[in-house]
């Protein structure tokens, strides 16, 4: 997929505070998860480190942020409850 950049939708973990969970959506994962971890993000400044726990590659925007609003939905706690914080 040369040239498409792929967009990410991921769940980190709290180290600091086990249970602690952030959903969110980038382009650059390894840069986003740097922010998180280095405080530079307001929703989750209070609670590092973080540890990746899933994150799910796709080709378009849309797909990453669907799939992220899905997660913060009741319906997406539960499947991620049952297949990701196991």
């Amino acid at each position: 997929m040369a040239g498409h950049p792929m967009h990410y939708t991921y769940l980190l973990e709290s180290l600091s505070r086990p249970g602690v969970r952030y959903v969110g959506h980038t382009s650059d994962l390894k840069q986003r998860i740097a922010d998180h971890n280095a405080g530079r993000c307001p929703h989750t400044s209070g609670q590092v480190p973080w540890k990746v726990r899933v994150y799910v590659a796709f080709e378009g925007l849309a797909q990453a942020r669907n799939f992220e609003r899905y997660l913060k939905s009741g319906s997406g706690h539960a499947f991620a409850r049952r297949h990701f914080w196991i």
